[in-house]
């Protein structure tokens, strides 16, 4: 498992805060209809979720998962340096990681192919906003702030659910 460095956590936190931009709709526009907004956002969450899943397991998937965080603390560690001369490689992950089940991998397995068949579906907005949400997710799952305390009970839910499906089949 790579572990998120502060660069890392500059990249998610770059690529929430352009879809968080891209979302807003105004003020006058959200508290007319705040439901309406709010559901634009599920794509990218969903997509997040999945992200920070990802960090969790192995595999393939885990590795590829691997691949992209390692190349976002790269990508931020060089923006810190030379954008404002910040000291590259220090961590920002968690201590402890609350690990995905058998049964909780079986069900990352899933989601990926729902994954990948949301993005063939998608239009070329939402394509671009499930494809930011796994890259934020994985950039900040793992991280010791806000977002990394959210992949705890994430894993503790995925981990339940496919235990109790696993054990049903």
């Amino acid at each position: 498992m790579n572990y998120v460095t502060f660069g890392g956590v500059t990249v998610g936190l770059c690529i929430l805060g352009y879809e968080i931009m891209s979302w807003w709709p105004g003020r006058k526009a959200l508290m007319k209809d705040p439901v309406k907004h709010a559901a634009t956002l599920l794509p990218f969450l969903a997509a997040w979720c999945y992200g920070c899943l990802t960090t969790l397991g192995a595999g393939l998937i885990g590795t590829a998962s691997s691949s992209v965080l390692g190349l976002s603390n790269w990508l931020g560690d060089a923006a810190l340096l030379w954008g404002v001369g910040e000291q590259p490689g220090q961590l920002a992950a968690r201590k402890t990681f609350t690990p995905l089940s058998g049964p909780g991998a079986c069900l990352v397995l899933i989601l990926t192919a729902v994954l990948v068949a949301a993005v063939k579906k998608a239009g070329d907005q939402t394509r671009g906003e499930l494809k930011r949400g796994v890259w934020c997710g994985i950039t900040l799952g793992t991280s010791a702030g806000v977002a990394g305390f959210a992949a705890v009970p994430l894993a503790q839910a995925v981990n339940a659910v496919a235990d109790s499906v696993y054990r049903t089949v």
